[in-house]
């Protein structure tokens, strides 16, 4: 995993470059983790074997829910990076969460501050090998190339176009995280689609880097940035 960490750690540098007003890490998240965390909130990794416990940025919140995985994971890349840029906070979101609530709600966060950076996590399909946590569908890779392009290409209507129905089926949690960042690409506005044209620098003006694509384990692992 040395090369997804690496990538991960490149991203974080390009959000901290970005200088926001604010963070939201949002992550795919089960009951009662759903809904908002605020700075501070703590998440830990012991339950995966890992001795590890990590807060929301700094500071401490002792009465708010534990953090679900996604968004203790996401805390974790935060503190690799001594983060210090903007105020934190995160949201976890429910895989059932449909397209079109996606788009809202990340309509809802980009229009929360003047300059919003949103960190997101969530796995691509989890059935691409035989030894996968969902064994192996013919249909994973396909799903990941299309979620690869349209993140590579800053391309929010890709990302809208991912199937609901599909992604449940197949595994792959980050559907609904990126369809809010899709939401908030587009200002939420339901059934907008940015065509990316050639390169990676979409009509909307928002240029797409992919910086890893790959599945150990037998799961996609995508890391981008969008800017």
């Amino acid at each position: 995993m040395d090369a997804a960490r690496a990538a991960c750690d490149d991203a974080l540098r390009r959000l901290t470059d970005a200088r926001p007003d604010r963070l939201v890490v949002i992550g795919p998240a089960e009951p009662p983790a759903r809904g908002t965390h605020p700075q501070g909130a703590r998440g830990s990794l012991r339950g995966y074997g890992v001795d590890l416990e990590v807060s929301l940025g700094k500071g401490d919140a002792p009465d708010a829910h534990p953090l679900p995985s996604s968004l203790t994971v996401g805390a974790w890349l935060l503190t690799r990076t001594d983060w210090t840029a903007a105020p934190v906070e995160g949201l976890g979101v429910g895989e059932p969460l449909s397209r079109e609530r996606c788009e809202d709600v990340g309509g809802q966060l980009a229009g929360s501050a003047e300059r919003v950076a949103l960190l997101v996590m969530g796995d691509g399909t989890n059935c691409r090998t035989l030894k996968a946590p969902g064994y192996f569908d013919e249909r994973a890779a396909a799903f990941d190339s299309q979620a690869a392009r349209a993140l590579e290409n800053a391309d929010a209507g890709g990302l809208l176009a991912l199937d609901e129905e599909l992604a449940y089926e197949l595994g792959a949690s980050g559907r609904a995280c990126w369809q809010v960042l899709a939401g908030a690409a587009t200002g939420g506005a339901t059934g907008s689609r940015n065509e990316s044209r050639t390169g990676s620098r979409n009509e909307g003006g928002l240029e797409g880097r992919l910086l890893y694509d790959d599945a150990p384990y037998g799961v996609g692992y995508l890391v981008a940035c969008w800017g």
